[in-house]
């Protein structure tokens, strides 16, 4: 549990400050160009390379690449430094082949993924910006590899690190926008306007790819091309990652659903489409990635050990262990999203060229995906039980099954919601969806170690949620006060709600659950102490 601390400790705090950094990026975003039609635009082009980079690499990356790298540290005998120097030349190679591929597609990807007329402005302006945004993908998945290498040597600073200077780099541009662009208006645009958006993203990303290539070279990995592909294994990760590829693209059809149906929302409501959804999900993922991430980074590689040596014990308990320290800070912050939604995003989103209005809606959707925080961290521990057996292929089902009901669902609540309530819709179907998946997955990855402790977990869990229902009660009771007297959620009345509901609570939920000697939380209060102590 202290590794496991440590190793989360060093990640949740580049994690931390890359998100903090992230939410200022992501302020300046919508103060430069708003979350109706350009910011729209953006935030389309601006997803596609992601996507792609799940298709070719970040699925295959955690399940397949680390767990084969780990296997080659331990058998080969230069310790693996050969195999790694052909795994990053050849992801250099393809992936530039990919980017000049993507950026000729540009107007197919853009009609691909969103329900907007070709040769309308916004369709024009998205194709324009993604062309200067898409080759941000060689980077991106350059940086991707150099991560997983210094991962699997325990050195987890500059991955979490890294994005920070993306972030930063990217802020600046946007604040110039705002200074010498030419507004959130997507007619008045001008090509120079979107080549300092497009640009500027991609150069973030450059600067976040050469910080984990220096980060590489001090830890004495000297990087030579080599072309002698037929030792890079490519079978065996072909047939080990031909199910992750699999998955990955079942979640992708699922996620052009949901970007086609909130683009066709946003062409009702402005202020209601892809910026709403993708901005309420980035706030969604933010515990997630602090906390859930930095958890499973350093467990996939334990684990995987463990299943090589035939320590089956040891991947339970790694399990447990990972499962209870992520929701110990789950929990309460699950309840705050749902109660707090809208003080959150006012703050952050309802300033410039973005209204109020338009950031209290971010907020409601938020509120939604509250719902799914814990059943989403849960289900993303079950996968890795996986990864660590080299199985890929039970993800893909489970996988498939979750994206199905999830689509399902998704339509019948667009169909059945107005458009102004549609992008809820959505995040209440992905937090179903994702409750359902864990269930399944988590039945089959317990036949697969014998057992997960299920009924330990549970208690655990339990008394989690018991501890954090007076910091819900708080919260809810500031949301009601706070409103009732002063009216409406401003800037100012937001953060009080958020100092009382939010800090306060949190203290409150440590300080009782410390009192009710919930392990997972005197560990993180007994951490912090000594860290304060010193």
């Amino acid at each position: 549990m202290s590794r496991m601390l440590r190793a989360g400790a060093i990640m949740a705090a580049g994690t931390m400050v890359s998100r903090v950094t992230g939410f200022v990026r992501t302020m300046v975003l919508a103060y430069a160009i708003g979350t109706a039609a350009l910011g729209d635009a953006y935030n389309a082009a601006y997803a596609i390379p992601y996507s792609i980079l799940d298709l070719l690499l970040l699925g295959v990356l955690s399940s397949v690449i680390v767990p084969m790298i780990v296997r080659a540290q331990q058998h080969d005998s230069d310790g693996g430094r050969a195999y790694e120097q052909r795994l990053l030349t050849l992801s250099t190679v393809v992936l530039f082949v990919v980017a000049v591929a993507a950026v000729l597609a540009a107007p197919l990807l853009i009609d691909l993924y969103t329900d907007w007329d070709a040769g309308s402005t916004k369709y024009e302006v998205a194709v324009m910006l993604a062309r200067f945004i898409l080759p941000q993908l060689a980077f991106f998945g350059v940086g991707a590899v150099a991560g997983a290498i210094l991962n699997t040597r325990d050195r987890y600073g500059a991955p979490m690190w890294a994005p920070v200077l993306n972030n930063l780099v990217v802020i600046c541009v946007f604040v110039l926008y705002a200074m010498i662009g030419s507004g959130n208006d997507v007619d008045a645009v001008t090509t120079g306007d979107l080549a300092l958006l497009g640009v500027g993203t991609t150069a973030g990303i450059v600067a976040q790819a050469a910080v984990l290539i220096v980060a590489l070279r001090r830890v004495g990995f000297t990087f030579v091309p080599r072309f002698d592909l037929r030792n890079a294994r490519l079978g065996e990760m072909a047939k080990a990652g031909v199910w992750t590829i699999g998955y990955v693209v079942v979640t992708q059809l699922g996620f052009l659903l949901t970007t086609n149906l909130a683009s066709s929302a946003g062409n009702v409501v402005d202020g209601h489409g892809i910026s709403a959804y993708t901005l309420a999900f980035q706030l969604f993922q933010l515990p997630y990635g602090v906390i859930g991430v930095s958890v499973i980074t350093a467990m996939l590689p334990r684990m995987s050990r463990a299943v090589s040596d035939g320590r089956f014990n040891d991947v339970r308990g790694e399990f447990g262990s990972s499962v209870r320290l992520v929701c110990s800070l789950m929990v309460p912050v699950s309840l705050l999203l749902m109660v707090l939604g809208p003080a959150i995003t006012v703050p952050i989103y309802g300033h410039g060229a973005n209204s109020v209005a338009d950031a209290v809606y971010i907020g409601n959707v938020l509120q939604v995906y509250g719902l799914a925080l814990v059943p989403f961290a849960v289900f993303q521990l079950l996968l890795r039980v996986f990864y660590s057996f080299g199985d890929t292929r039970t993800p893909v089902f489970i996988g498939a099954g979750t994206t199905v009901v999830n689509a399902v669902l998704m339509i019948l609540f667009y169909m059945a919601l107005p458009a102004r309530y549609a992008v809820m819709g959505l995040a209440l179907a992905y937090a179903i969806a994702y409750a359902l998946g864990a269930v399944l997955a988590w039945w089959l990855a317990s036949r697969r170690v014998q057992g997960l402790g299920g009924w330990d977990i549970g208690m655990a869990l339990t008394r989690m949620y018991l501890a954090a229902m007076p910091t819900a009660v708080l919260a809810l009771a500031a949301v009601w006060i706070v409103t009732g007297v002063f009216g409406g959620l401003g800037f100012l009345n937001s953060l009080i709600v958020l100092a009382v509901g939010g800090g306060l609570g949190m203290l409150l939920y440590l300080g009782v659950a410390h009192r009710m000697r919930i392990p997972e939380v005197n560990s993180i209060v007994g951490m912090v102490a000594r860290r304060v102590g010193r």
